[in-house]
């Protein structure tokens, strides 16, 4: 990799990244919509709105490697979920076809697989099940993966993201939470490693709460230095004082899958 592109610079994971990634590759070139806070002189941006198709292709030019954390990162109204996730997402992945990229790592979410119960551990074989619009984006993401890699030949990881920061804020972030330092080991296997073609693998850390079988990351040699239990009394602590969501409670998306909740499956078993 002599040339790499991250878009959604300007967003918390793009932050911890402009950190974590500096001095790794030759030039690394960083896009938003907007200019990051504290962007250095020495730090290449390159302003791109992902669904302008134009100003993707342009973003692109050049670059061996992407990777893609842009777009809309929460839960919001449909026409925000199609805009800066489905048809931003596809912008990338076209352009970076038609740019002769190399491979790209996508950040997909642990919300394409979130109504799936707590009780069940699932490894990446299993079905995606969304929780939110939002999910149902990173699930698209996740297909596109794999037909711009088996029908054009890029190389593509998606990272199944938990929950991302120094420390797990609460008991289900115990189970999801994943440090900046192990994600850019993720993110540098998805870039380099030979034998990558198209791969599914669980942004986590060392969870002994973990409700995810990583082998797949495992295989290509990850090996997470960060545990969470390490900070179990602190997010247990804050974890009582939240309040009571017996749906969120019981399945992996946690407030993602009680939030509009209407009818739906109040505790599968599977």
């Amino acid at each position: 990799m002599q040339t790499v592109l991250v878009t959604g610079a300007a967003g918390g994971i793009g932050t911890h990244l402009r950190r974590l990634l500096k001095g790794v590759y030759p030039s690394i070139r960083w896009s938003d919509r907007v200019m990051p806070a504290g962007l250095a002189a020495d730090e290449t941006f390159v302003k791109a709105d992902l669904t302008v198709a134009s100003e993707v292709e342009r973003a692109v030019d050049g670059v061996q490697g992407i990777v893609h954390l842009g777009g809309h990162s929460v839960e919001g109204p449909w026409d925000t979920i199609l805009q800066a996730n489905i048809v931003g997402c596809y912008n990338v992945f076209e352009a970076a076809h038609r740019s002769g990229v190399e491979r790209i790592v996508f950040a997909s979410s642990n919300h394409a697989v979130g109504f799936y119960p707590r009780r069940r551990r699932i490894g990446t074989e299993a079905p995606v099940r969304p929780d939110s619009r939002y999910g149902v984006s990173k699930a698209f993401g996740e297909a596109l993966a794999a037909l711009y890699a088996y029908k054009y030949g890029l190389r593509v990881t998606s990272l199944r993201i938990g929950n991302v920061g120094d420390t797990p804020a609460d008991k289900r972030r115990l189970s999801i939470w994943i440090r900046p330092e192990d994600l850019v080991q993720l993110i540098r296997i998805g870039l380099e490693h030979p034998d990558i073609r198209c791969e599914i693998f669980y942004g986590a850390s060392d969870n002994v709460r973990g409700w995810w079988d990583n082998a797949a990351a495992f295989k290509f040699g990850y090996r997470p230095q960060f545990r969470s239990e390490d900070y179990r009394d602190e997010a247990l602590t804050a974890d009582a004082k939240l309040p009571a969501d017996p749906i969120g409670e019981w399945y992996q998306g946690g407030p993602y899958c009680s939030d509009e909740f209407d009818r739906g499956v109040k505790q599968a078993d599977t």
